[in-house]
């Protein structure tokens, strides 16, 4: 009797072992997921604030240069050709250099990506070109430069309502 007595202490004894090593590789495990998912949450919001803050600087800059722009086309009430002609070598000034802002911000969007952002980001850059060369035209004093870049306005709004659809739809994306 005292025999049986031993082999069912040393089978509880072992049955409550193993219970005790099931629960603990369990709990380790789930311990181990639980923070795999925190880490993947974190890294998400990482890259959707970078993302964020990179088309931000986008679309302010663009804006910034739409500015511009709506000046240019300010300066067809100047009257006096001297006076047009300074504002319009000022403006083709400031406009280098923000177009100099907005590359290096598009090279930032391009590198936070994905790629659908990265190319309507290159869009919006390169729509600025038709714009430059009517203000120089303009400056030139060619007869239908006005007209010219007017004509480029439009194009150029589009290109930013463009990336801002593809920058929202991304950044949808990116939450799931």
């Amino acid at each position: 009797m005292g025999d049986s007595t031993l082999w069912v202490a040393a089978l509880t004894a072992a049955t409550a072992v193993l219970a005790s090593w099931v629960t603990s590789r369990g709990t380790a495990r789930a311990a181990r997921i639980q923070a795999d998912a925190a880490a993947a949450t974190v890294r998400t919001d990482r890259l959707r604030a970078a993302r964020r803050a990179a088309y931000v600087d986008v679309i302010e800059q663009a804006q910034r240069m739409g500015d511009l722009y709506w000046k240019v086309t300010d300066t067809h009430e100047i009257s006096d050709a001297d006076d047009r002609l300074l504002t319009l070598k000022d403006l083709r000034l400031r406009l280098r250099g923000e177009y100099a802002v907005l590359r290096q911000r598009v090279w930032v969007a391009d590198l936070e990506g994905p790629p659908e952002v990265a190319s309507a980001a290159d869009r919006l850059r390169r729509s600025t070109s038709d714009n430059y060369r009517a203000l120089g035209a303009m400056i030139a004093g060619e007869p239908d430069a006005a007209e010219r870049f007017d004509a480029c306005y439009r194009p150029y709004w589009e290109s930013v309502v463009h990336f801002v659809d593809t920058a929202r739809s991304a950044l949808h994306e990116t939450r799931t």
